[in-house]
């Protein structure tokens, strides 16, 4: 029987990924991964919209019960900026016009929970998606990065179940150990011989 499921989301108006991990028992298992792509030369507007449909279906055919994002970072460019909020803004949409609630992650984060680094490479990234999900060959950064906001997501609500189990509090959100003991949590519950 399958357990939660979570759409990762990398936002762009280029290339968004996504990727839909379940948690079964003890294995994270994908469901469904790939990358929307806007007609190159299409105004924003037009972007947008290709984008917002993809998503649509994706989330009806899907069918998670939470969306994770990347949280907002300030790029140099504030232009890019402007456009990553745009994009942001649909998938925020897409996903409120299910009902769906939507979590958001830095990058730093992800790295730490997954790698447990926040300096990790996308390659490091792309590694240990590959290896959590036993997968292999995963078609560019973008399908990574949203999978491996599904994982950040899956590891947070497996370590809240377990703080509440033992009374405890799960790390705050500000704390710089939050990721990583995310992580150690997680395989402290999957034992050593994991599998996913």
């Amino acid at each position: 029987r399958g357990g939660m499921r979570v759409l990762g989301v990398d936002p762009s108006t280029r290339a968004t990924g996504f990727g839909t991990v379940e948690s079964q028992g003890n294995r994270l298992v994908r469901i469904e991964s790939g990358i929307i792509r806007p007609p190159r030369d299409a105004a924003l507007p037009a972007r947008l919209s290709h984008l917002f449909r993809g998503l649509a279906e994706t989330i009806r055919s899907c069918r998670p019960s939470v969306v994770a994002i990347e949280g907002i970072f300030a790029a140099r460019n504030v232009r890019s900026t402007m456009t990553l909020g745009h994009a942001r803004g649909v998938v925020v949409l897409a996903a409120a016009l299910e009902e769906l609630p939507v979590v958001e992650y830095s990058p730093q984060e992800v790295k730490r929970g997954l790698v447990g680094t926040g300096r990790a490479t996308k390659e490091q990234v792309r590694g240990m998606v590959e290896r959590l999900l036993d997968v292999s060959g995963l078609a560019g950064d973008d399908v990574s990065d949203a999978l491996a906001l599904a994982i950040t997501h899956l590891h947070a609500s497996r370590l809240i179940q377990l703080a509440g189990r033992e009374g405890g509090q799960p790390p705050s959100r500000g704390s710089r150990r939050r990721s990583v003991n995310l992580r150690l949590a997680w395989e402290r519950r999957l034992g050593p011989d994991r599998e996913a």
